[in-house]
């Protein structure tokens, strides 16, 4: 019986079996799979909580129907652009061919650009751009809140002496991407038409970006916390310096801007979101790189 020598290396302990490491790589690729296909999924699902706008009625056997296309909106501007189309009271149309039979006029209350649209006799009404006025405050994003005031079409017909008032109707339809749209029948009533055929709009965000600029928010705190952690670690001799790494808290510092500037919304320069968390990341980033250059004077003397 051999007796085993004083030199000989000792039998590894605890090392994973290849088949048990390989099951824990699959494992770890799974779960991050399974948190990114879950965060897609959800982000989808609460962005397609999304309201958008619909026409209620384009009937036009009693009256003409004024319809609002949504197209954008300006927030910084406090206006909102449309599509203008006009579908005129039957009456008012060629059977045949669809031409107006009569001279009309569209006067759009409130509106920003055009007073009137003129559509002449023989034509078919065509689609007008122009832009409304959407009254809220911009520097509350992303809990800013937009409300155009009550809107009124009055529509005319025939010319001269013979120019008369029509009943009128306003829908609004359209959707705006990242943004919950909705509308209600309130207002006086206008020389063509009732209190009912009005409308006012209202824009506020929808839980989709609101759910993505949490995350972002998330990312940008990370980077400070990160890079005081490495930097202190460094200073107090728990982690060995590493001379790289200068470079590494440069690209961080210089991330924060970028990322910021993806935000959904273009929150304005100097917002809240500047004061409260931009403008502190920075600060922590820099006494991140100056503890950092602490750390570098003690090793290199």
């Amino acid at each position: 019986m051999g007796v085993p020598s004083a030199d000989a290396p000792a039998p590894a302990r605890n090392a994973p079996a290849p088949a048990q490491s390989w099951w824990r790589r699959i494992a770890t690729v799974g779960v991050i799979l399974a948190i990114y296909i879950g965060s897609v999924a959800g982000y989808f699902w609460i962005d397609s909580s999304a309201h958008s706008l619909k026409p209620t009625n384009l009937d036009t056997a009693n009256e003409t129907v004024v319809l609002l296309e949504l197209t954008a909106i300006h927030p910084l501007d406090n206006r909102v652009d449309v599509e203008v189309l006009v579908i005129p009271q039957k009456g008012f149309l060629d059977p045949e061919f669809g031409n107006l039979t009569t001279d009309m006029v569209v006067r759009l209350c409130p509106c920003i650009e055009f007073g009137e649209l003129t559509f002449p006799k023989g034509q078919v009404p065509k689609v007008a751009k122009t832009s409304l006025l959407a009254t809220g405050d911009a520097d509350r994003w992303p809990f800013d809140r937009y409300t155009t005031d009550t809107i009124g079409a009055d529509v005319y017909v025939g010319s001269g002496d013979q120019r008369r008032y029509v009943p009128a109707r306003v829908e609004v339809s359209g959707s705006l991407y990242g943004w919950d749209v909705r509308s209600d029948r309130t207002g006086p009533a206008t020389h063509s038409g009732g209190a009912d055929d009005n409308a006012t709009v209202t824009f506020s965000r929808s839980r989709g970006p609101l759910a993505l600029i949490f995350g972002i928010c998330l990312v940008l705190l990370m980077l400070p916390a990160l890079a005081l952690y490495a930097a202190i670690e460094m200073l107090l001799g728990k982690k060995k310096f590493q001379p790289p790494f200068s470079t590494w808290f440069a690209a961080m510092l210089f991330a924060v801007v970028p990322i910021r500037n993806v935000l959904p919304g273009d929150p304005p320069p100097g917002s809240w979101i500047d004061e409260a968390l931009v403008f502190w990341v920075l600060v922590a980033l820099v006494a991140a790189l100056v503890i950092y250059l602490v750390s570098w004077a003690r090793h290199s003397d």
